[in-house]
């Protein structure tokens, strides 16, 4: 059987200060009306986007640095399970989003300042190597916490590409920044593929093009389906996209159908639209 190379461990705790000060640069540069301008978040303007994002700090500094649990995020609900942890996320985003909009826009830019540095320094503070929680997403099995602060990397930049797309500035698309939310999103397709029984020996690639983009495999062994790096693989199946329609389709900012009219596919379309399928976001 051909040798799959594993995924590489992503390195993103260099690129926090970068994006943050790219995000503080373009909302700095808003107009009283940009601020309202709707997003790819549906119900969401700018500004509520710029507040999520103010959200996503203090809650991982205060749960993750600070170790302080919200009591009412799991009420009534059962967040073992993928269904009930993404509606308590659901349920906290909209009860957030509804506070902050007494906040200026003045002030979120100013707070975001300093949570930007105070989560950059807790993410310092992490021995990346170390076992740490799930990423959902990708799996309920605990995870590397550098595939965790990889994830949140993910988060801040595919928000701020909101912002930037809805206020009409030019997004973070360099490698530098795009390639490594790429290189994490892919590892999305492990849920997807769980479900999926197939015949050891039985292989996925996902070609992604563009300058950030790359190429990816999952294989079909006799425990399950393993993500890595096959070049000279024959795939059962192939799906290439650009990198734009990629990044949109993995945190639903574009419908499966459009997806699917931008995609090319060869050999089994079953099994190549599980890529279609996957999701590297929650909520």
């Amino acid at each position: 059987m051909t040798t799959l190379a594993p995924l590489p461990r992503i390195d993103t705790l260099h690129l926090f200060p970068g994006e943050r000060a790219a995000l503080l640069d373009v909302l700095a540069d808003l107009s009283p009306a940009e601020w309202d301008l709707p997003t790819a978040c549906a119900g969401w303007s700018v500004k509520d986007v710029a507040a999520h994002l103010l959200g996503d700090d203090i809650g991982r500094l205060s749960w993750g640095r600070d170790g302080y649990v919200n009591p009412a995020f799991a009420a009534g609900l059962d967040i073992a399970t993928l269904p009930g942890l993404v509606t308590a996320i659901d349920r906290q985003n909209a009860v957030w989003g509804a506070g902050a909009r007494r906040m200026s826009p003045r002030v979120i830019v100013d707070l975001l300042a300093l949570t930007g540095e105070w989560t950059q320094a807790y993410f310092a503070s992490l021995d990346l190597d170390a076992p740490g929680m799930p990423v959902d997403w990708a799996g309920p099995e605990p995870a590397p916490v550098w595939f965790d602060v990889a994830r949140e990397y993910t988060e801040r930049w595919h928000h701020q590409q909101h912002i930037r797309d809805a206020a009409g500035r030019p997004g973070l698309k360099e490698r530098e920044w795009f390639a490594p939310v790429l290189e994490t999103f892919v590892r999305g397709l492990a849920r997807p593929l769980a479900a999926v029984d197939a015949p050891a020996g039985t292989a996925l690639r996902l070609t992604i093009t563009g300058d950030a983009g790359g190429e990816w495999v999952a294989l079909r062994d006799e425990t399950g389906w393993r993500l890595g790096h096959a070049s000279a693989l024959t795939a059962t199946a192939s799906v290439t996209l650009d990198q734009e329609t990629a990044w949109r389709l993995l945190t639903k900012g574009i419908a499966r159908n459009e997806a699917r009219q931008q995609a090319t596919i060869v050999g089994d379309p079953r099994l190549a639209e599980r890529v279609l399928d996957t999701v590297s976001i929650l909520g």
